[in-house]
């Protein structure tokens, strides 16, 4: 059977069909496309109906197809009215009108006491605060909106005309019981919101309508819950997983949600994943800024491929670091300046080559990778054998090198495509052809390969 993944990030998107024969998994890509923050009076917005149509061609040049799913990051969401048409474009979370909304919701529920019920880690973005801004700064689009919708919710109601809501994506809202897996409709009173747009959940799995009369289903629609999914984790022993694209998260799959003060300080995440698991996890601002810095060094004339650029990291011998997750490496103007700034003020050396400040982003990522699994050790009371390292950032050899020397166990790395695997692998199971996630798993292994980078190479 052929199954498409529709795995689109903040930057580009693509299609992939996957093949499963015999419980063997084979990749193939049908369609690349790019994505970006579309500017509309000043502010940064998702143009959804772009996509949607980038899509359709993904869609179009894939074939005969038994399954879609799609899947895109979380927190971002549109509002569709009574009649079911788009209200505005989604902003985006880069966009800083919900900034100043967070002191107001902790007047309402003091962060520990909101921890302690929806066990979400503190970004300015999550999209509790995007709707507590959305009702202060524009009510009347509360007061229109029928129902919300996440993007990845929201491009598949485009394409299949059903509004569904799913576990996964609906679970980096800030707005779940946790515990509950479901709505915590008592805080959406609380905070003054419409009840009526938060629809039922759904978990990974369940169907979604039909697109030119090909099933459509919800696969793990938060695209790292996909990725998490994907982890070759077939050996015994406990083991912790790394994300690693523009952003990186670095956690542990766990049968409950941890919502203890340990937890809240140390600003871990519960989101959902597969068969209600939970993903308890740190979100750390990762290969973006490389991203940012090859974007400025192409603005200044020097135009790179990410393959120069880590062979100049390769090369230096820098060693100073940042930390990834201050708020000014969010969305600065100039990621390179704001790099020698910092470190100019701490009194540290500052980069001036490309190779200095490319090592500097790998060394500073590295450092918090080991920093946070302690710190999701201590939480967890885990001791964790190995780390798997999925997506694009498995294919950074000196980061890889780096991250196993910081954690201090070996790093798995691979594969590559865990987003699509995942998102192809819950359609499948859902068609019968794998029983269990473990059986998901088992057929990753065997089909794509993983190296392995011990702590002292």
């Amino acid at each position: 059977m052929r199954f498409l993944a529709v795995d689109i990030g903040a930057s580009s998107g693509r299609t992939i069909v996957g093949t499963v024969e015999a419980g063997r998994l084979a990749l193939a890509e049908s369609h690349r496309f790019e994505n970006g923050m579309k500017d509309v009076g000043g502010t940064k917005r998702w143009d959804v109906h772009d996509l949607a149509a980038k899509v359709r061609a993904g869609i179009a040049a894939a074939g005969p197809l038994d399954g879609i799913g799609l899947d895109t990051w979380g927190v971002d969401y549109g509002l569709i009215d009574a009649r079911g048409d788009l209200l505005d474009l989604p902003f985006a979370y880069r966009d800083a009108r919900h900034q100043e909304a967070m002191p107001e919701v902790y007047r309402i529920l003091p962060r520990d006491r909101l921890y302690a019920r929806t066990g979400m880690q503190e970004l300015t973005f999550n999209t509790i605060f995007q709707l507590v801004a959305e009702q202060r700064k524009r009510p009347e689009m509360l007061r229109r909106a029928a129902r919300m919708l996440m993007v990845p919710e929201l491009l598949t109601y485009l394409l299949a005309g059903q509004a569904v809501s799913e576990y996964s994506e609906s679970s980096t809202t800030g707005l779940l019981a946790a515990a509950r897996r479901d709505w915590d409709r008592d805080l959406i009173r609380d905070l003054g919101l419409p009840e009526r747009i938060f629809g039922p959940l759904h978990m990974p799995g369940a169907r979604a309508g039909e697109y030119a009369g090909t099933p459509v289903f919800l696969p793990v629609m938060h695209d790292t819950g996909s990725a998490v999914a994907a982890v070759p984790a077939v050996e015994p022993g406990e083991w912790a997983y790394l994300s690693s694209g523009t952003w990186s998260l670095i956690g542990a799959e766990l049968d409950e949600p941890v919502l203890t003060p340990e937890a809240l300080a140390a600003n871990f995440t519960n989101e959902g994943g597969v068969d209600g698991k939970i993903r308890f996890l740190k979100n750390i601002n990762g290969l973006w800024l490389v991203q940012e810095c090859r974007r400025i060094w192409a603005a200044r004339g020097q135009a790179l491929e990410f393959a120069a650029i880590a062979a100049a990291a390769e090369a230096s011998g820098f060693r100073a670091a940042i930390d990834p997750n201050d708020p000014r490496f969010f969305a600065p103007a100039d990621m390179v300046a704001e790099i020698q700034a910092d470190l100019r003020a701490r009194g540290e050396p500052v980069p001036e080559s490309v190779g200095d400040v490319a090592r500097c982003c790998y060394e500073s990522l590295a450092r918090a990778y080991g920093a946070e699994l302690g710190r999701l050790e201590a939480v967890t009371g885990k001791r964790f054998q190995r780390l798997h390292v999925v997506g694009g950032g498995t294919q950074a050899d000196l980061l890889n090198r780096l991250t196993a020397a910081a954690v201090g166990i070996p790093v798995h790395a691979g594969p590559v495509e865990a987003t699509a695997l995942g998102n192809i692998g819950v359609q499948a199971r859902a068609c019968g052809l794998f029983k269990d996630l473990a059986e998901v798993r088992r057929a990753i292994a065997a089909a794509f390969p993983v190296k392995v980078y011990e702590p002292a190479a």
